[in-house]
């Protein structure tokens, strides 16, 4: 992977990783034009700068993160986040077949996009505005929820645990927060694992020209991330989520039609 190809991925992943339609999605679907031909580090570089953008969360709410004396808060965290530990370990190389199929990926995403259509009419009298008001039960049913991104790729973990969150009562705004908080234990969790694995097997993948590429990614990342979340819980605020299940739709419908002809 070159810096250049490394940047774009970043950018990629920033602007997309909280918007509900799929940061993996689009970088799997980014990858084939930009060249990018699958490997250890690959997958490894793709996990960390989700993580590098998954920082900009803690930056932007560092006041909830490091208010230590709210122990509840981290451990709805905790309790929210073992689902997805339990089913990703489960289910690996099932995962990692899923990751690989552009098909079944497409498929998911337009799938995702119609439900986004809907979620709006459907969540019409969620009351729960403030992050203390969602009990320990709510919180480990909305970390069932992000289970199902990791069973569908394409269907956006940010998208699963949203509607996971408007399901619980959650407000539109609060669920996208929440599901935001939550991406902080998951993706570290995942990034130190697909880091060991990739050191563990590939312990040559980690040279040095890689490493800078690895960081040069995650802080173009980190950066874009910023100020992506920030603008979409402005947008949220005002408009739901209708435009991003039209968008999911026409990318899912074009990149399974790609997929199918063999020209991807």
């Amino acid at each position: 992977m070159t810096i250049f190809q490394a940047i774009i991925i970043a950018i990629i992943e920033g602007l997309t990783e909280f918007l509900p339609i799929s940061s993996t999605a689009h970088m799997r679907f980014a990858n084939p034009f930009l060249g990018i031909q699958p490997s250890p580090f690959v997958d490894m570089f793709e996990v960390v700068i989700q993580f590098a953008a998954i920082l900009s969360v803690v930056v932007i709410f560092y006041k909830k993160f490091f208010d230590f004396k709210r122990t509840t808060f981290y451990l709805k965290l905790i309790i929210a986040v073992i689902p997805a530990l339990i089913v990703g370990a489960i289910l690996k190389d099932y995962i990692d077949t899923a990751l690989d199929n552009l098909i079944f990926i497409s498929c998911v995403m337009i799938g995702g996009g119609i439900l986004l259509l809907f979620i709006d009419k459907l969540f019409k009298r969620n009351n729960i505005d403030d992050e203390r008001e969602i009990s320990l039960p709510k919180a480990f049913a909305i970390g069932c929820f992000q289970c199902l991104a990791i069973l569908l790729p394409g269907l956006s973990r940010s998208a699963a645990t949203i509607v996971g969150g408007m399901q619980q009562k959650l407000t539109r705004t609060l669920a996208a927060e929440f599901s935001f908080f939550l991406a902080v234990p998951t993706m570290f969790a995942a990034s130190v694992k697909s880091f060991w694995d990739v050191y563990k097997d590939h312990p040559d993948t980690l040279v040095s020209s890689n490493i800078s590429v690895l960081v040069i990614g995650a802080v173009v990342s980190f950066i874009v991330a910023l100020i992506a979340v920030k603008s979409f819980i402005g947008y949220l605020q005002k408009h739901g989520f209708k435009a991003f299940g039209v968008y999911r739709i026409i990318l899912g419908v074009v990149i399974l039609v790609l997929a199918l002809k063999g020209m991807l």
